[in-house]
């Protein structure tokens, strides 16, 4: 895989962030939406009556809705917004935050079509703690919950082929991750042995014309 492709996902990951924090301090500024407190929503107040203290916290930016829960809800969470319409899983992200004690995350952003309407869901998570998998629920996540295995570590319970999908097996690390190191790693061997040289990266000069 391209280590190109990694340091360009990186760069774009913290350009995000700076960017998400810029639109917040501007929305003080120019009355532009602000991330406000969602507890009092009245979804959220439905799904709190259900599953207590499991909803953890809420906020809304603009029309967007991100709901913080404990992975011990995830999959009947996910089953009663099914029922509700939110039959699209849109995606699903990996998020490595070390400075925090829980030091990983996973955001879950489904959608509801006949309404139009979009949730967040996020799951806050220590290193090596198991998720429950989506796939009874969505086919679709199998693949996703791959990438974020592959590219963060973080590991899922019930998963029918928990293996990497972009690295090959055998690579060390896990590329999206904070720690890892922008200049790469010397894998010490190529995933096409038959087409790149020892050591990977593609082939010199000198090795075309040879």
């Amino acid at each position: 895989m391209d280590l190109i492709y990694f340091k360009k996902k990186l760069w774009l990951l913290e350009i995000l962030e700076e960017k998400e924090e810029l639109m917040s301090q501007q929305s003080e500024k120019k009355g532009q939406p602000e991330y406000l407190d969602g507890m009092n929503n009245p979804f959220v107040q439905k799904l709190k009556e259900k599953f207590k203290e499991n909803i953890i916290n809420a906020k809304t930016y603009g029309n967007e809705l991100t709901i913080w829960i404990s992975k011990d809800i995830l999959i009947p969470l996910c089953k009663d917004l099914w029922e509700e319409g939110f039959i699209y899983l849109v995606d699903i992200m990996g998020i490595h935050q070390p400075k925090e004690e829980k030091n990983f995350a996973l955001s879950y952003i489904l959608h509801n079509f006949k309404n139009n309407e979009r949730v967040r869901l996020k799951v806050e998570i220590k290193e090596g703690e198991l998720v429950p998998s989506l796939t009874e629920i969505w086919k679709g996540a199998n693949w996703l919950e791959r990438e974020a295995f592959d590219m963060f570590g973080i590991l899922f319970s019930n998963h029918p082929n928990l293996e990497r999908i972009l690295m090959w097996e055998g690579f060390e690390g896990h590329p999206l991750r904070k720690d890892f190191p922008l200049k790469g790693i010397n894998t010490g061997a190529s995933i096409y042995p038959d087409v790149y040289p020892e050591g990977g990266g593609p082939p010199k000069k000198e090795d075309k014309n040879a």
